[in-house]
Parts: C-alpha cells; sequence; structure tokens
C-alpha cells in the first residue's frame, strides 16, 4: 500500500478536482457579502456599505472565473471528457448560471460608478438574490456530488 503524505505539496496541488473545492468557497462568500452590503447601504452609492459592496461583488467576479475554470477541469479528469448527465449536468448548469449573475451584478455596479449621477437601478436586487439562490442550488447539488450530502 502506497503512503500519501497529506503536508507533501504535490499531494495538494495536483490532486486531480481538489483545486475546484477549495476555490469554489471564495466566490461564494464574497458574493454574499457583497449582495448583504448592497442590501445594507439601501443604494447609497457614497456610504461605505456600497464601496464594500462594490468591492465584494468585484473580487467575487473575479474569483469566480478560476472556480468555473477548475470545475470544468475537475469534469475532464474525473470523467475524461465523457459526456455528463444527471446531477452533475444540473451542477454544471447551475454554476454557470451562477457565474452569469455573479458577474452581471459586478457589471451594474461598475457601470454605475461610471455615470453621472450614479444612482444604482432597482432591478439589481433581484438579480443578486437570484443569484445568492442558484448559488444555493449549485453548492447543494456539489455537496451531493462530493458526498457531503447524504
Amino acid at each position: 500500500m502506497i503512503s500519501v503524505n497529506p503536508f507533501d505539496p504535490r499531494t495538494i496541488l495536483l490532486a486531480k478536482h481538489a483545486q475546484h473545492v477549495v476555490l469554489i468557497h471564495f466566490p461564494i462568500a464574497l458574493f454574499i457579502a457583497g449582495v448583504g452590503f448592497d442590501l445594507l447601504s439601501r443604494g447609497k452609492r457614497g456610504s461605505q456599505l456600497a464601496g464594500a459592496a462594490y468591492l465584494n461583488l468585484s473580487a467575487a467576479a473575479l474569483t469566480v472565473l478560476p472556480a468555473v475554470a477548475t470545475g470544468l477541469l475537475a469534469w475532464q479528469f474525473a470523467l475524461e471528457g465523457k459526456r455528463i448527465k444527471g446531477l452533475l449536468l444540473l451542477h454544471l448548469i447551475a454554476a454557470l448560471s451562477a457565474a452569469f449573475l455573479v458577474i452581471a451584478s459586478w457589471w451594474v455596479h461598475w457601470r454605475t460608478r461610471k455615470t453621472e449621477p450614479a444612482v444604482l437601478p432597482g432591478y439589481r436586487i433581484p438579480v443578486e438574490l437570484l443569484g445568492v439562490a442558484v448559488i444555493a442550488l449549485t453548492a447543494h447539488l456539489g455537496g451531493f456530488l462530493s458526498g457531503v450530502n447524504p
């Protein structure tokens, strides 16, 4: 039997799907925090809460890209590029939808910062809340895929 050292960097960095499992938590937490700050700011662009919302949404939009990329790589490594179906297909569709909503939410805030007067549109709240709901669904499905949810 081959012994694996859990502290060996090669074990950590070269595991076939471990990067996705680790990286996915950053955009989830950043986006949910950004939405929370945005709700608390009540759309007042000059408030510190609005600034915190923008920073969190920006970081979430940046970190969602490697999370999606590592998810696609995990699919390639685990199934060797075979056609996906069932729970994994639902997870993929939900994840791509969530990534789109994260980036769209950031884009609304970014675009508003470039205009005068800088008034955030009201439709951003339903988009952000839909993003949180889709992220929750994606995470739930991912829990089943990883074996966390029985």
